[in-house]
């Protein structure tokens, strides 16, 4: 399994960015594809952004063209570059990690079998 650690969340202003990063450990060997998700508090987790290994990119609508999602193979590393923040992007952030064999899989929380353990973004107005 790999184990996943987020870093890069914080307090910001509407209008600022942000750039999380998620550290890959373990068996990183395999060919992994990798998302993020958020949590607003009383709400359910939601799908972000995802790359797949070959590098193959996918954003939710809330977030395409403002969200970059992007990978560092050698460094084990999953960065998402956030701009353009508003306050409904206040959420814990997850990276996540799936084989993710097909495109439709990005989706789903249900094809990722490793999860970070969170980091705060609050995006004030």
């Amino acid at each position: 399994q790999v184990q996943l650690v987020e870093t890069g969340g914080g307090l910001v202003q509407a209008g600022d960015s942000l750039r999380l990063s998620c550290v890959a450990s373990g068996r990183t060997q395999s060919r992994y594809g990798m998302g993020w998700f958020r949590q607003a508090p009383g709400k359910e987790r939601e799908f972000v952004a995802a790359i797949r290994w070959g590098g193959t990119t996918y954003y939710s609508d809330s977030v395409k063209g403002r969200f970059t999602i992007s990978r560092d193979n050698a460094k084990n590393t999953v960065y998402l570059q956030m701009n353009s923040l508003k306050p409904e992007d206040t959420a814990a952030y997850y990276c996540a990690a799936g084989l993710l064999s097909f495109s439709f899989m990005v989706y789903s929380e249900v094809n990722y079998d490793s999860w970070g353990q969170g980091t705060q973004v609050t995006v004030s107005s």
